[in-house]
């Protein structure tokens, strides 16, 4: 059955370029979490070859998939998942509390700009209400099935 959301196609969109961008990181090194905004930390742990940034950064990417699989399932796109309604209300609530809530974890990253926090933040922000709006518009139809 194809429901098509287009704010759910958006939100998986967003989601999948979210993660290409994170495994950009990997492949471009330390220069790539440099550029990213990822911390000097980041990429000082990336050239020494340590295997926490790696590591980080390839759960965030299948973090993200997800998030990008569950957008599609409540878009209709593709089979429908365990848990879809509350899946979709949870990562709504994910994307928008950080994009509101930068404030509070600024401090745990000293080392990320100001630009880094008000673009990542305004980045979730646009998915965060991707999610939570075309959750609204197919509320209906989610709890079906």
């Amino acid at each position: 059955m194809r429901n098509n959301n287009s704010l759910l196609l958006v939100a998986a969109t967003s989601a999948l370029l979210a993660a290409v961008a994170h495994l950009i990181c990997i492949v471009w090194g330390p220069d790539g979490y440099r550029f990213f905004g990822a911390g000097e930390q980041m990429a000082r742990l990336a050239e020494q070859g340590h295997w926490y940034p790696v590591t980080i950064t390839l759960v965030i990417v299948g973090v993200l998939i997800v998030f990008a699989l569950y957008a599609l399932s409540g878009a209709g796109i593709i089979r429908r998942l365990p848990l879809l309604r509350f899946a979709l209300v949870g990562i709504s609530l994910v994307f928008l509390a950080r994009a509101l809530g930068f404030v509070a974890i600024m401090p745990m990253f000293p080392e990320n700009s100001l630009t880094f926090w008000l673009v990542s933040s305004g980045i979730c922000f646009i998915i965060g209400a991707s999610f939570a709006c075309g959750t609204y518009q197919r509320w209906r139809a989610l709890s079906k099935g």
